[in-house]
């Protein structure tokens, strides 16, 4: 199964996104299709075991010369190996190719980031990040970034170390307002517990693009004062979505010159050219938390 990307969501700051809907252990779960590379048949791909591999990982396999890490997935989400895994779903999250063995993939479906409800909260280590009903069927919405993470160490570091900083610049960054906007709890509390290490103690932090704009833009009140501050938005969110959010600031009079930064998994060259186009002032994949913090403090402190 190919995902074809036939531009109808190239239009920018539509607040719309595509999903692959898949199914593992009778659930029924979705991935973005900006994240999906190509959907392959499992049986026509040998998997070649790695020595102290992780164990959510089956081992690797060759895809047109390149090999590719294989999470089975029913294992991560506690399914147990029963299940008959037909397909892989072959993926570019964080500038990092992986595949994830599912049970079955069904459609595509389009939607609106309004239409994507926060989950219950279940525990504090829920797999997934949003949730969309089609009539009495319900699909979740995985926070694959989490599992990445977790399987691969390299991504874990680059999310967690930051270089030390000159402390001629701690005053500065003190006192600079940073909204933050992320629906993964874990990456939220990375990004913000990241940012104050580093002396940026002025963070504000949202859990979808709806609610930063709110809070930039309230209804009734004033609005904070983000003069020589920024915005850090991940792309795809429940409500609202990054591209969306960014579309809002720059078309306001008030907010339009306000920095903003999108933080995702999801710039590759395509999404890359639809954040230029809607006025990005900068573009980083994560998990590059040192570009991170050195492209804030080139556009905030001069330096």
């Amino acid at each position: 199964m190919a995902v074809e990307k036939n531009g109808i969501l190239l239009e920018s700051g539509t607040n719309e996104f595509e999903i692959v809907e898949f199914s593992v252990g009778g659930v029924h779960y979705g991935i973005n299709v900006a994240k999906v590379r190509e959907v392959i048949q499992s049986a026509s791909f040998p998997v070649t075991k790695m020595a102290q591999a992780h164990p959510y990982l089956d081992g690797v396999i060759t895809l047109r010369g390149s090999t590719i890490p294989l999470v089975n997935l029913p294992r991560c989400l506690g399914h147990g190996q029963g299940a008959q895994c037909r397909n892989i779903i072959v993926t570019e999250i964080n500038a990092y190719f992986i595949g994830f063995l599912v049970e079955s993939v069904s459609r595509i479906h389009r939607i609106s980031w309004n239409d994507m409800e926060s989950p219950p909260q279940v525990g504090g280590d829920s797999r997934v990040v949003g949730m969309v009903r089609f009539g009495d069927r319900i699909v979740l919405l995985m926070d694959f970034e989490s599992i990445i993470a977790e399987v691969n160490p390299q991504i874990n570091r680059k999310l967690t170390n930051v270089q030390s900083r000159q402390d001629n610049l701690q005053a500065m960054r003190e006192s600079t307002p940073i909204v933050v906007a992320e629906d993964s709890m874990m990456l939220r509390n990375m990004v913000v517990g990241t940012l104050k290490d580093a002396g940026y103690g002025n963070v504000s932090a949202f859990v979808n693009g709806l609610e930063a704009w709110n809070y930039l833009h309230p209804e009734n009140g004033p609005a904070p004062d983000m003069g020589h501050g920024a915005v850090i938005t991940d792309i795809e969110m429940p409500k609202m979505d990054g591209h969306r959010l960014l579309k809002l600031i720059r078309d306001d009079e008030e907010l339009r010159g306000l920095p903003v930064i999108l933080f995702s998994s999801l710039i590759n060259e395509e999404m890359r050219n639809k954040g230029e186009m809607l006025g990005a002032t900068g573009q980083i994949a994560k998990p590059e938390m040192n570009e991170l913090v050195d492209f804030l403090d080139s556009i905030l402190l001069s330096v």
